[in-house]
């Protein structure tokens, strides 16, 4: 699906199958295989441990064999609760991009939100092809932001921190996409060139 769908926002797209520019991500994708959660402890650790694990399978539990739609709003709505902390506070560095089980632990920022979202999603079975974390401008905050899409057809849902509800990306006009990324690939976006008349 990602071949075909829907430009970001209005920009054009640029797509990349190498991952290697993005230690970042590629890195919490290798901390997530590797921390299965076995270990136990309390659910008020800062480590990640059976306790979350279990909380977090709730969730998901919770999910299984509904419609898409309400996986969406649900998993955006639980994650959202989760406290808002800034990675130089919680890692003592600029930016970090925690795990799943990382930010049920020590919660995160707006990547943080992005990455939780989509592999919660993707425990629930809707593959990478149809999903993609954001990496943005917003305009309004003139602050770098971080969203979680999903193609659902020929919709685009926004999954945001900053926003309660999904919303459909064609309603937000304060984001401008620098990059989004999956398992897969990684897409440049680049504004849309105004034709002259």
């Amino acid at each position: 699906m990602a071949e075909t769908s829907p430009e970001l926002f209005g920009t054009n797209e640029v797509r990349n199958n190498n991952l290697r520019p993005f230690p970042k991500w590629t890195g919490m994708l290798q901390r997530y295989f590797a921390d299965a959660g076995a270990k136990p402890g309390p659910c008020t650790a800062k480590v990640f441990n059976s306790c979350h694990a279990e909380r977090w399978q709730e969730v998901i539990d919770q999910l299984q064999g509904r419609d898409l739609s309400t996986q969406l709003h649900y998993v955006n709505k639980v994650m959202n609760k989760r406290r808002y902390i800034v990675d130089p506070i919680n890692w003592g560095v600029r930016d970090y991009w925690s795990t799943p089980g990382q930010f049920f632990a020590k919660f995160g920022d707006c990547e943080d939100y992005a990455i939780a979202k989509y592999l919660t999603l993707r425990r629930l079975g809707i593959a990478a092809a149809d999903m993609r974390i954001v990496v943005l401008q917003d305009l309004n905050l003139r602050v770098a932001h971080a969203i979680l899409v999903v193609y659902a057809g020929d919709d685009v849902i926004i999954l945001d921190n900053q926003i309660k509800r999904t919303v459909e990306a064609s309603a937000v006009h304060h984001y401008k996409p620098i990059f989004s990324i999956n398992e897969d690939a990684w897409w440049l976006h680049r504004a849309k060139r105004r034709k002259r008349g």
